[in-house]
């Protein structure tokens, strides 16, 4: 198998984009990333293109040759597919790409994602976000995707203390890191108080524990690493791929305050990179929730579990501390369209390990991860990004 480079970068700024179609904001990302990895698009040999829901957001289906399209590779009859795994499709895209160069069946691999998610009303956004659960045990009975993860949360704070003030915490670093972001959809810090005295959602969670619904996409080019330096000076190698699945339904699981697919994805893409948890400097985890970064941070290793709202209220998790985690604002701030959330996670973590992040940079980052989920947890892929 074949080691992988991503050689190069690109994405929109995310928020409400009404004057950009979904067209017109994939074809952006993609034209930045090519030009970022100084390629023609007649060295392009495939493209993968996550996308969660853009048959219910915009009633467009045929994602793959839609892009393949109006980015002019049609023509040259471009093998163009559409990636889907609910809020993971970005991040499935990106193994799906990594998976194609690593074999050898293609060298210049374009992986974008992108979600158009404000043409439709919030309730119609959020009715499509929960049909990532399982319709027909947790959905049709009214467990709206808020719901679930507010039960998550409630056992958190029930078996290991978790407070309301720590998940606050999260909202409250992310916003903090998203003021630093400039293609951030919130640049604005905010406080403990802000989001406790926000309007409740599904308690404990309330509307500053939830990520918005976010129009954006983001790309990122991948070639094999021994040929990278044609284009680059500085490769940055996907060292590590992981991927797991879990039960659809969050009552089947035997612990839900545990993503057991975080925990297997993590371990296979550490195994791969031949590295360990502790040597990560910078991760992009999952946060469309507050509650799911705690998750997160324990499943991925980095805090024992119980021990994610603490680690929070301590700092560790922030820009300077044990491990720098959402440094570009994450979903919570940033902004989440779906299809593109896995993909900016990578931009994001290259954008560190290049060292060119700016206010926001992590000082000295070698090593990062980018965590991708879909649903409750159902899918799960962990990738760990190495500076070369």
């Amino acid at each position: 198998m074949r080691r992988v480079a991503v050689i190069g970068i690109g994405d929109t700024e995310f928020g409400e984009l009404w004057d950009s179609s979904f067209r017109e904001i994939g074809i952006q990302a993609g034209l930045i990333a090519v030009a970022d990895a100084n390629i023609s698009a007649d060295k392009i040999d495939a493209l993968f293109v996550g996308n969660m829901s853009a048959g219910r957001f915009i009633e467009q289906e045929h994602i793959g040759a839609l892009i393949a399209d109006y980015s002019g590779l049609a023509r040259d009859h471009i093998p163009a597919t559409r990636v889907e795994a609910a809020g993971a499709s970005g991040g499935l895209a990106l193994r799906q790409g990594f998976q194609a160069v690593a074999s050898g069946l293609h060298d210049i691999v374009v992986v974008g994602g992108a979600e158009k998610m404000t043409d439709v009303s919030d309730t119609e956004s959020s009715m499509i976000q929960s049909s990532a659960a399982d319709q027909e045990w947790e959905t049709v009975l009214g467990a709206t995707f808020p719901a679930l993860h507010a039960l998550i949360a409630r056992r958190h704070m029930h078996q290991f203390g978790t407070t309301r003030e720590q998940l606050a915490d999260v909202a409250v670093k992310n916003h903090k890191n998203g003021s630093l972001n400039p293609k951030a959809q919130f640049q604005r810090e905010i406080t403990r108080e802000t989001v406790l005295s926000s309007p409740v959602v599904s308690s404990p969670l309330r509307v500053f524990d939830c990520a918005p619904s976010s129009d954006g996409a983001a790309a990122v080019v991948l070639c094999p690493l021994d040929q990278a330096k044609k284009y680059t000076d500085m490769p940055i190698e996907i060292a590590g791929s992981g991927q797991a699945s879990d039960t659809l339904s969050l009552h089947d699981r035997k612990d839900i305050c545990t993503m057991e697919a975080t925990r297997v994805a993590a371990k296979r893409a550490f195994d791969m990179a031949g590295i360990s948890h502790k040597d990560i400097d910078v991760a992009e985890v999952h946060d469309n929730f507050t509650i799911s970064e705690i998750l997160a941070i324990e499943d991925l290793g980095f805090f024992n579990k119980g021990e994610g709202g603490k680690a929070t209220e301590a700092g560790l998790t922030a820009l300077e501390g044990q491990v720098a985690v959402n440094t570009s604002g994450g979903l919570k701030a940033r902004g989440d369209p779906i299809g593109a959330t896995g993909l900016a996670q990578a931009v994001e973590i290259v954008t560190q390990l290049r060292g060119t992040a700016g206010k926001r940079q992590v000082k000295d980052a070698t090593i990062g991860l980018a965590h991708n989920v879909g649903g409750t947890g159902a899918t799960v892929v962990v990738h760990v990004l190495r500076r070369v």
